[in-house]
């Protein structure tokens, strides 16, 4: 007997479908639900016999037209992305106000691993430079501050709206977001921060890996400041791990280090002699030195003890107007004084002007720099994996940052506890009868969200307030938070053991946060008692982070003590449920439930809970399916 018409089999699931559903609370049982269902009954092959035969009748029927389509749009991009960039003066690059101007640096990168195993490589790198105080786009191949918004930048008329093929976007450099300031009111701002006068370097050029077609990946910036002589007087190091974490260095020489080298030519050489004497004073005419120490995780083959020193010649000697050699040579010292490591990036040939650029001329350097960007990440994984399986180095685990630095991006679940946590900080703070003003800043958001919370007495103004600066170093911060049940333990613990936050009076912490009963459940539904009487019994302490091995430190060893408090619900769970909406209920018990549950079955990741979740999901629906399947027959 035929089986049910495809209307009625659908009608006859539709119950199931959105019981089912209900039950689960998503859309996604519904639709494994339908598919499993319908490749049950033998009605999947229909769907994808009518997916093949349109995409055959439309490449079979209009194969020329579609040819010549594309033939001609890839003409068109390169022809439009390729010519020269005229601005409304008619010059082929946007005015420059200040020195400097917009460069390709074909460069080598070469590092060189002295201790405890020799390991080298050399691999062509390109660094792009632009002066700080410029935006605009130079030959339609570098761009800075440039958003084009939702057109197609490389075939936008307008030399205003075009991106470059390689662009620079404020909001990649220093502090994250912000990118409104610009390169040169970012660079303002970190040197203020650091207790400098931006008017101590009027002229700063950047040299750094810039975005190409979007993507990304940049292991160190070099910031060039300059005098107001137009001499290279210090430098910012920009260091970015493959963690997404980031330390700047501000390298002010002292005057005793000798910090510019003046090398003229000897008046006795023959000409071969004198022009490579001449280079090599080129090379060494402006060079600026500088140690620090280390304290930013890079490699995890070393450790965060140690020293750096650099030797970085300037690449627009003289007076801002060269156009290289680019020569930056790091060396890594242990912290028992061995030699470890000597990164070096040189230029390697000619620095390349993008506004004088030919299209015969674009083509060819695209064609042979083009990849470069994309195999960095994968060259560093390379050789990782030689040294670790190799070499046999020893792998240090990744630190938190300290606060010096700048932290990884949150994760989605970190990003939904991140507002919800500066409400409940916001509440404690009111809710203090001290004269306090604490000032928030989150960690791993891109915006600037820092917040001055004040309580009602500071609020008046009648007694003079006590300050205090709370710091999120790494958003890992917020779903530990949610793991304890009283507020000053986990401040406490978090600022003195694991150390993801910083807080610059830890003695003002108990006239917010004091260790009080834990408020009783008082749900507005039988299923969020249910979900938070779950929560509460799953949860428990975490585990300290451990600071990270060194040379001269052992393993500790000694097993955590159990934590045999039994625990009402969290101060934070009270809040939520009593001065939250709807909405933000349902997002923090889905988050803190989430994190509770991946610690006991999916080793603490979220993201593999949830393909365990789909997993069974998709499990369900096809018993589901089974069970209906029976019924409609």
């Amino acid at each position: 007997m035929a089986g049910p018409s495809t209307a009625s089999l659908g009608v006859a699931l539709l119950p199931v479908a959105a019981c089912f559903a209900a039950l689960s609370g998503g859309l996604l049982d519904a639709i494994l639900l339908a598919l499993f269902s319908t490749v049950r009954h033998g009605r999947g092959r229909i769907f994808v016999h009518a997916l093949v035969d349109l995409v055959d009748k439309i490449v079979m029927s209009h194969r020329p037209a579609t040819a010549a389509v594309v033939g001609a749009l890839t003409v068109l991009l390169l022809v439009v992305s390729l010519r020269p960039v005229k601005s409304a003066s008619g010059s082929a690059t946007p005015r420059q106000d200040g020195p400097g101007k917009a460069l390709f640096f074909p460069c080598r990168t070469t590092h060189s691993r002295m201790f405890p195993q020799k390991h080298s490589f050399s691999y062509s790198y390109l660094a792009v430079g632009v002066p700080v105080d410029w935006e605009g786009t130079a030959g339609g191949m570098v761009s800075v501050g440039v958003d084009p918004g939702w057109t197609l930048s490389w075939l936008s008329p307008s030399s205003s709206a075009r991106k470059g093929w390689y662009s620079i976007d404020a909001g990649d450099y220093l502090e994250r977001g912000k990118a409104r300031l610009g390169l040169r009111g970012k660079l303002d701002e970190y040197l203020r921060n650091q207790g400098v006068d931006p008017k101590t370097y009027p002229y700063a050029y950047l040299v750094t890996a810039a975005r190409f077609l979007g993507y990304h990946f940049n292991p160190v910036s070099f910031w060039y400041l300059y005098d107001a002589t137009k001499s290279l007087a210090a430098m910012i190091l920009e260091v970015n791990n493959t963690f997404g974490e980031r330390r700047m260095y501000l390298l002010v020489p002292d005057d005793d280090l000798a910090a510019r080298i003046d090398h003229t030519p000897g008046p006795a050489l023959g000409v071969a002699e004198q022009a490579a004497s001449t280079r090599q004073s080129a090379l060494l005419r402006t060079v600026l030195k500088q140690s620090w120490p280390k304290d930013f995780h890079v490699s995890p083959f070393n450790s965060r003890k140690g020293s750096y020193s650099l030797t970085a010649s300037d690449p627009l000697s003289p007076s801002m107007q060269g156009m290289g050699p680019l020569v930056n040579t790091i060396n890594l010292v242990s912290s028992k004084g061995h030699g470890k490591l000597v990164a070096r990036l040189i230029q390697d040939g000619d620095a390349i002007d993008p506004s004088s650029m030919t299209m015969f001329g674009k083509l060819k350097f695209l064609s042979a720099w083009w990849w470069v960007g994309f195999l960095t990440f994968p060259r560093i994984v390379k050789e990782a994996a030689a040294l670790f399986f190799r070499r046999k180095l020893h792998v240090w685990f990744r630190p938190e940052p300290l606060k010096e630095s700048i932290s990884r991006e949150a994760d989605p679940i970190e990003r939904e506890l991140e507002p919800i946590f500066k409400s409940y900080l916001r509440y404690l703070v009111e809710q203090s009868t001290a004269p306090l003003a604490v000032k928030y800043t989150p960690g791993g958001l891109s915006q600037d969200s820092s917040e001055l919370m004040l309580s009602p007495t500071a609020r008046e103004g009648t007694t003079a307030a006590e300050e205090l600066e709370f710091k999120v170093l790494t958003p890992v911060f917020y779903s530990r938070f949610v793991h304890y049940a009283h507020d000053l333990e986990a401040f406490f613990c978090e600022l003195n053991e694991s150390c993801t936050i910083w807080v610059s009076r830890p003695d003002l912490l108990p006239k917010f946060a004091l260790k009080k009963p834990s408020p009783t459940l008082a749900s507005s539904s039988p299923a969020e008692f249910a979900i938070f009487k779950i929560i509460q019994s799953l949860r428990v302490r975490p585990e300290r982070i451990e600071r990270p091995l060194t040379s001269s430190a052992a393993p500790n060893l000694a097993p955590q003590a159990a934590d045999i408090r039994g625990f009402r619900i969290s101060s934070m769970d009270g809040y939520v449920l009593a001065h939250e909406s709807s909405q933000i209920k349902r997002v923090y018990r889905s988050c803190v439930l989430k994190l509770l549950l991946a610690d006991r079955v999916a080793w603490g990741f979220v993201p593999l809970l949830e393909s365990q979740r789909l997993l069974l999901q998709a499990g369900l629906a096809w018993l589901v399916s089974s069970t209906s399947q029976t019924i409609t027959g």
